[in-house]
């Protein structure tokens, strides 16, 4: 019995292979999609709604901390790229205006990235 299981996953291969590479995925393909059209056919999706709405109200939560986090953030950027600034200027180094543009441009992305952090949620905070 085996043998003949054996020899038929052979010739099953065997006819497979003969195959061409873009009918395989093809097959793969529309083999893949019933499993996720057997999910979505059930009509009750109060479970998914539920899990999403708890997230919202869980990302609502979450947001102050994460925008007084960018401005900690922002401030230490500030203090540590002001140290640079200074190093670079007493040691004259040739690129100062390269590394002012790149802390203030840090500096402005942080404080813009805390003020749209609420927009892009949809929270007014």
């Amino acid at each position: 019995m085996f043998q003949k299981f054996k020899r038929m996953c052979r010739k099953a291969k065997k006819t497979i292979m003969q195959v061409s590479t873009k009918v395989r995925m093809l097959i793969i393909a529309l083999l893949g999609g019933i499993p996720a059209m057997a999910q979505s056919t059930a009509g009750d999706y109060s479970a998914g709604t539920t899990a999403l709405s708890t997230v919202a109200e869980e990302i609502v939560k979450y947001v102050p901390v994460m925008v007084k986090l960018c401005y900690a953030i922002a401030g230490v950027v500030a203090i540590i790229g002001a140290i640079s600034v200074y190093i670079a200027m007493n040691n004259e180094e040739q690129d100062v205006k390269k590394k002012i543009m790149m802390v203030v441009g840090a500096y402005l992305f942080l404080i813009a990235a805390a003020q749209a952090l609420p927009l892009f949620f949809g929270i007014n905070a």
